[in-house]
């Protein structure tokens, strides 16, 4: 019966109506929650008897469809916490309950968010306050990160910073800036050897020398432009580690630059990069002296001897002071000794249809059917955006529209209630024909 249609449509119409005001008011409830993405209620007509020119019309009502807006990106805004993390583009943080923390990372389920304010707990784990664990792939104690599946959470492992721990950094390149004095290999010099020191750092962290020893060498007869140099290493015993002539050049262009270096003893000398390579106690160590006609290197010029620019990588033993994470999402410790090393990766997660995520508590996703599979790629590679450090995501709400579509849906609700009491009257006066 047509007039029982009408009924059934405004039943219809006041739940899905109904529908409609439950994800306005989740939106405008979570205003303010960071991460929050709105959901959204879309209205489709059903048909009964779409037969044109039937004559009679059957009312098929209203069907509701909801879903959650996951790829719409709400606002940047900057806190004081450098491991509050949002994300500057597409993809997401890997993370997991606290309660699988210690699970086998093959049984561990895979769960995403796209911003989250990290602190560490007792054990240095950084979770959120509603126990979301942060996931990375870890780095070796060089800072390097190994090659982990991208389609799998296999080889992520809980962020924990242990905020007691110490560490150093040995020294593997050295760069020696000495001028020599150009009046010293002349004929009638007294041949004096020039000593110079420079400290570096062992792989425990400990301070050790290596010993420079340059030793004119003077001709019977006008100038040769030559030098001895002799390296030791106090880690060593003092040992020569190399042995080295070193010839200048005298001519108007190049002018007190390398014009070559032999080799007596120790290492070879790399003429591309300008540079010898040792071997000390704790390992090669490569020493930059310059390329042949370099004048930043090693120099013979005038009548002083002056060591014009060491630099050296390395750092003794240091304390943690700071952690943060780079756009590419590195995290980064900090020494007091000005060390830096990286000590994760957080990678980003994709999938090709981010509104298809199962959305589940605390602004948390997991992979459906509808999203398909998920991949993980480096920050800012493929489709993903930057890694956001100081930073959270705000919520999408959008309070005047959420409150102007409140208004219509309030008016729709009241018509389709304005029905229903409608077919109540004619349905009364149906009865009412025989009394």
């Amino acid at each position: 019966m047509t007039i029982s249609s009408s009924l059934s449509a405004g039943v219809a119409g006041l739940n899905a109506h109904a529908t409609k005001l439950a994800t306005i008011s989740d939106n405008i409830a979570n205003s303010s929650t960071f991460g929050y993405k709105r959901a959204t209620a879309d209205f489709q007509n059903l048909v009964i008897g779409g037969l044109a020119g039937a004559g009679t019309y059957s009312a098929g009502g209203v069907r509701t469809t909801t879903q959650r807006l996951i790829d719409e990106h709400g606002p940047l805004i900057s806190t004081s916490n450098p491991m509050d993390i949002a994300i500057g583009g597409r993809g997401m943080l890997p993370v997991t309950q606290e309660v699988y923390r210690d699970a086998n990372p093959g049984e561990r389920p895979m769960m995403m968010t796209t911003t989250g304010s990290f602190r560490t707990d007792s054990e240095g784990v950084l979770k959120t306050e509603t126990g979301l664990v942060l996931l990375g792939w870890p780095a070796d104690a060089d800072g390097n990160v190994a090659t982990f599946p991208r389609d799998t959470g296999v080889g992520l492992e809980p962020v924990v910073i242990n905020a007691n721990q110490t560490a150093g950094d040995p020294t593997t390149t050295m760069k020696l800036g000495v001028n020599l004095p150009a009046v010293e290999t002349e004929a009638g010099s007294a041949g004096t050897a020039r000593p110079l020191s420079v400290e570096y750092f062992g792989n425990l962290g400990t301070s050790e020398t290596l010993d420079f020893s340059f030793t004119p060498i003077v001709p019977a007869t006008g100038s040769s432009n030559q030098w001895t140099m002799v390296i030791t290493d106090s880690a060593s015993g003092g040992a020569t580690v190399g042995e080295y002539t070193l010839t200048f050049d005298d001519s108007r262009t190049d002018g007190g630059s390398l014009a070559s270096v032999v080799v007596v003893s120790g290492g070879t000398y790399n003429a591309t990069n300008g540079t010898l390579d040792l071997t000390v106690a704790g390992g090669p160590l490569s020493l930059t002296i310059g390329k042949i006609g370099d004048p930043n290197g090693l120099t013979q010029l005038s009548d002083s001897f002056a060591p014009v620019a060491i630099t050296k990588n390395g750092s003794p033993v240091g304390n943690l002071t700071a952690v943060q994470i780079d756009e590419h999402g590195y995290i980064k410790a900090t020494y007091d000794t000005g060390f830096i090393r990286t000590i994760y990766q957080v990678p980003l997660v994709d999938v090709p249809n981010p509104n298809g995520l199962i959305s589940i508590s605390n602004q948390a996703y997991q992979v459906s059917p509808e999203s398909g599979s998920f991949f993980m790629w480096d920050a800012g590679d493929g489709p993903t955006g930057e890694v956001v450090g100081f930073a959270r995501e705000g919520s999408t709400t959008d309070v005047a529209g959420e409150l102007t579509s409140l208004i219509q849906t309030q008016r729709a609700y009241s018509s389709n209630a304005k029905v229903i009491q409608t077919v109540d009257e004619m349905l009364q006066e149906t009865t009412n024909i025989k009394r």
